[in-house]
């Protein structure tokens, strides 16, 4: 008889031992993204409408003057070309 309790108490023992089920770990990792999200949703601080208005301006005016620098390049380097390819031409 004691050798049958011995060996329900180490099946016992390795239950406790044993991981819950990849389903229920799955869960539990689930449950505590959503739960670090809605802490970090919590910190964001959003910019007031006069700064994301005045962001917005210069965000345009970078992307014209940008726009124009790359223009002004497009039209160097054609003539350059149209140049070059006439002087090979002759």
């Amino acid at each position: 008889m004691a050798e049958v309790e011995k060996k329900t108490a180490k099946k016992t023992e390795e239950k406790k031992d044993k991981k819950p089920n990849a389903f229920v770990r799955f869960c539990k990792r689930v449950v505590k993204f959503v739960k670090d999200c809605k802490g970090e949703i919590k910190k964001i601080v959003w910019p007031t409408p006069k700064a994301t208005f005045k962001n917005t301006g210069v965000v345009l005016v970078t992307i014209i003057v940008l726009g124009l620098f790359v223009f002004l390049l497009d039209t160097a380097f054609m003539n350059l070309l149209g140049l070059v390819m006439d002087v090979a031409q002759v």
